[in-house]
């Protein structure tokens, strides 16, 4: 463990009203967000299950429950089921273009019809330009921002971390009107290919919840690790 990793100082949050589960209330660990951060700090603290909004690196940290638990996809291993693989089939028409950013009107456009057709009973609704430029940010250089294109059309951007050992998938908004083609699910195969392709460990999902219906498609991608009693275990 590095020394930073030792002088570490986090904080808590006062308890709030969860946004998964319902009744539920929930605290949340950050780092402090004066600690110097880079991709190798970064990379150390996704390990032990931390996550990253804007700037801020935080965990889950509730007293009376454990339901928020790390993923991670090891990708040598993962094989495509049936389903995937019409997926994949599904898309293969769109072409994938990195950019620097997506501050731009054609990125906010998407993101805002995502939200408010998609997300409208979420923390995020309603869509505000500078929280979605605040949450989606390039923090320390890692970030790219992967956008699949129908021709000229925007349908999807993918927001990626590379970490030192893998990717991390921080977020993905898409066209709400293509439901036919399962454009979240394609995001995370074509992530799980590009994290192969750069020769990385594993694709970072952030939290599975068992019981919340939002979360429940991480299950479908095996194998899957889980991050329980301070241990990555493979989910079978």
């Amino acid at each position: 463990m590095t020394s930073s990793m030792r002088d570490l100082k986090v904080y808590t949050t006062y308890p709030h009203s969860c946004s998964y589960l319902e009744e539920q209330e929930a605290t949340t660990l950050f780092v402090d967000p004066r600690q110097q951060m880079d991709k190798t700090l970064y990379s150390n603290l996704s390990v032990l299950g931390f996550r990253r909004s804007g700037n801020h690196v935080y965990r889950p940290h509730c007293t009376h429950c454990d339901a928020c638990i790390p993923a991670r996809i090891p990708v040598a291993n993962f094989e495509a089921k049936r389903g995937q693989r019409r997926s994949l089939s599904r898309n293969s028409d769109l072409r994938v273009v990195r950019s620097e950013d997506i501050r731009d009107d054609e990125a906010y456009d998407l993101y805002r019809r995502y939200i408010e057709q998609r997300h409208s009973d979420g923390d995020m609704y309603p869509p505000d330009r500078e929280q979605y430029e605040s949450f989606l940010n390039n923090a320390w250089n890692c970030t790219s921002y992967y956008r699949f294109y129908r021709q000229d059309t925007l349908l999807g951007v993918a927001v990626v971390d590379e970490l030192v050992d893998g990717l991390s998938a921080i977020y993905t908004f898409f066209d709400p009107e293509e439901k036919k083609r399962g454009l979240g699910s394609f995001a995370i195969l074509w992530q799980i290919g590009k994290t192969r392709e750069m020769g990385l460990q594993y694709l970072y999902l952030g939290y599975w919840i068992r019981d919340c219906q939002k979360m429940a498609y991480k299950a479908e991608f095996r194998p899957l690790e889980l991050y329980v009693n301070s241990r990555w275990t493979s989910l079978l």
